[in-house]
């Protein structure tokens, strides 16, 4: 998935458009920041796109309940204060990132978002809360660097 990928040899890259480049340079950005500074987590971004030849790499899909996922929302910076205590609103604003986040990953990765075959590991974050799922994932991740 490099501008060859997409069909783009270098003279092309310039009549490309503004998104696919910005995903291209997103792509390099994340192999890069693989390569060079070694552990570090990506959310997002088709990351195991960019890291699929990468064999130190761990895919996880994280999902949690409407409720829980409203309830986090509230909290987000970026929505607007009057929409905070409004349930319906944030249930708007949850479905609205969903579409657009199933919409990039399936364009750019060729792959269904949200698959189980696509990833490592799928973690419901409200059964555990943030915290224990950093708990978790931490777990998981020592493991793996000891198998």
């Amino acid at each position: 998935m490099d501008t060859y990928s997409f069909g783009f040899s270098g003279s092309g890259f310039s009549d490309m458009p503004i998104s696919q480049k910005v995903f291209l340079a997103q792509y390099d950005t994340i192999k890069k920041i693989a390569k060079e500074e070694g552990a570090c987590v990506i959310i997002g971004r088709c990351a195991d796109c960019a890291l699929q030849d990468f064999s130190n790499v761990i895919n996880v899909f994280f999902h949690a309940s409407e409720e829980f996922r409203i309830a986090r929302a509230a909290e987000y910076p970026d929505v607007p204060a009057e929409d905070k205590a409004n349930p319906d609103k944030l249930r708007d604003y949850i479905l609205r990132k969903d579409k657009q986040r199933q919409s990039y990953y399936n364009y750019y990765s060729m792959k269904k978002w949200g698959r189980a075959d696509t990833y490592d590991l799928s973690i419901d974050t409200g059964l555990l809360g943030i915290d224990g799922t950093v708990n978790l994932l931490t777990q998981v991740i020592e493991d793996f660097e000891n198998r």
